[in-house]
């Protein structure tokens, strides 16, 4: 059994809020990372979006650059590159530019989403069909062959720079289509409970039970899972509970179509909602959540860890005010004993 105090990692979304500018969501994220570097967080991952009004991180290779040059020591990665958006060649080249200049710092986690409205997918998407089991397990074949020793890749092609850097891959996942790629080829597997977290129990079983050490691909020896929570942490529940009703509005928007900057925090849900959209709101309460206290927050991070035999954490957090959401991760830090 996995001890609870696993490493903790962050995943940024780059989101921007009502009355603000983009350039200051790159601003606030860029001192997120700072931060997280100081605070002894594992890994500081950017997740692939398009087209969104509420988040800004479309090209995730430049943000992650951008990083680099702020931070020293916390790893950096994809939390993930959407790869049916992607030619696999040029994803292999970034990633391993990235590596070639600020050295074995950075993460690639792979996922199958578009990450987008389906206009903006078919203006994004590759010839043929990427996200499709058998095609993206052969990308990601490739991948792993492009970042091994010069002549590893079996697919007769070279990336460079890119070969040699060894730039470790994750599986990203949603359901039980990314576990069963991540058992086949040997990987660690991160699984979206933050937003899907109604298969976590079965996706977690179909990659432990399928896991192959053996896999010529294979970048772990046993099955290593990370996990996706919404965490915030404020001095009191009360205060909390406030400020992640920033949080369920978000949730609300996306779910009805109707994207838009972050809502600063509402004392009534009831009131700022029609009686319809009061049950989506409700749902981004449930399992994947940790929000109160810090002793409050500790505890059910542990409970989750424990449930699910955890091996780290990835936590995401929203709020209007950059700052909280800051505040948040240094109570979460100090509550949980990272290692500054």
């Amino acid at each position: 059994m996995t001890s609870p105090r696993v490493p903790l990692s962050i995943l940024d979304l780059v989101p921007v809020s009502q009355g603000s500018t983009r350039q200051e969501a790159f601003e606030s994220s860029t001192e997120l990372a700072r931060r997280a570097d100081a605070l002894g967080y594992r890994r500081y991952w950017v997740a692939e979006h398009h087209g969104s009004h509420a988040f800004m991180a479309s090209a995730t290779s430049v943000i992650l650059g951008h990083l680099a040059e702020h931070t020293e020591r916390i790893r950096l990665g994809s939390g993930g590159v959407m790869l049916p958006n992607h030619a696999p060649l040029m994803v292999a080249e970034y990633y391993g530019t990235l590596a070639t200049l600020y050295g074995d710092r950075f993460d690639l986690g792979l996922g199958r989403a578009p990450g987008t409205d389906p206009m903006t997918a078919a203006a994004l998407r590759r010839a043929g069909d990427g996200g499709q089991l058998d095609t993206f397990a052969r990308d990601v074949t490739d991948l792993v062959g492009w970042f091994g020793p010069e002549g590893g890749s079996t697919s007769g092609l070279r990336a460079i720079p890119g070969e040699g850097t060894q730039v470790p891959i994750w599986m990203l996942g949603s359901s039980t289509g990314g576990a069963q790629v991540a058992a086949a080829l040997g990987l660690p597997f991160s699984f979206a409970s933050h937003f899907a977290p109604q298969q976590i129990a079965e996706a977690l079983h179909v990659y432990r039970e399928g896991f192959r050490a053996d896999a010529p691909t294979a970048q772990v020896d046993r099955p290593t899972v990370m996990a996706g929570v919404n965490v915030l942490v404020a001095p009191t529940q009360e205060e909390a509970e406030h400020l992640f009703t920033t949080s369920q509005l978000m949730a609300v928007r996306i779910r009805t179509g109707q994207p838009a900057p972050l809502d600063p925090p509402v004392a009534d849900l009831a009131q700022a909602l029609p009686e319809p959209l009061l049950a989506i709101a409700g749902r981004s309460r449930g399992r994947g959540r940790a929000v109160g206290d810090p002793a409050h927050v500790v505890a059910e991070l542990e409970r989750f860890v424990t449930t699910y035999d955890l091996d780290e954490l990835i936590v995401t957090t929203y709020t209007h005010d950059p700052a909280l959401r800051v505040r948040s991760m240094e109570l979460l830090a100090q509550s949980w004993g990272l290692p500054a």
